[in-house]
């Protein structure tokens, strides 16, 4: 089993949004059974609350499940459970070596890495720019060569 844990900062955004559009994905794939998807935050304010208004709204327009989904901090042992740790931005990055110390197994990138039709180097937080549909256009096609990038790395038909 594959497992991918999605990283931004408070966990009721970006992330959540990643982990059910990716998660989406994987069952459209017919792969659930090969790939287990979460998401986290490298802060805990929000632990234990639902996706933000704007994520479960945009999930809900394109008809992409988010239920039983609730925000928890990244703890130390997912680099040893997760094989890819996706982070958002930069500065997620930075929490998160800063938050686990121990030796990754976790492959880390960041989700842009897997988007190209366009030049930005992070998905902007939707929570300070109320853009919801510009993340979720990030996050969809970053998602898709994601699944591509693990299916062909892992020989998953």
């Amino acid at each position: 089993m594959i497992q991918v844990l999605f990283l931004c900062l408070g966990n009721i955004c970006r992330s959540p949004m990643a982990e059910a559009i990716f998660r989406h994905q994987v069952e459209q794939a017919n792969l659930q059974h090969k790939i287990m998807v979460d998401s986290a935050g490298t802060a805990s304010w929000h632990e234990g609350k639902k996706p933000h208004e704007g994520t479960q709204d945009i999930l809900d327009k394109y008809n992409i499940s988010y239920a039983n989904m609730r925000a928890r901090q990244i703890k130390e042992k997912d680099s040893q459970i997760f094989d890819y740790i996706i982070v958002m931005d930069d500065q997620n990055m930075v929490d998160l070596q800063e938050l686990i110390t121990d030796n990754y197994k976790s492959e880390l990138y960041k989700l842009t890495d897997f988007v190209t039709s366009t030049q930005v180097d992070h998905v902007p937080d939707p929570y300070y720019t109320g853009d919801f549909n510009y993340t979720y256009e990030l996050v969809s096609e970053g998602s898709k060569n994601l699944l591509n990038h693990i299916k062909n790395n892992h020989q998953i038909k």
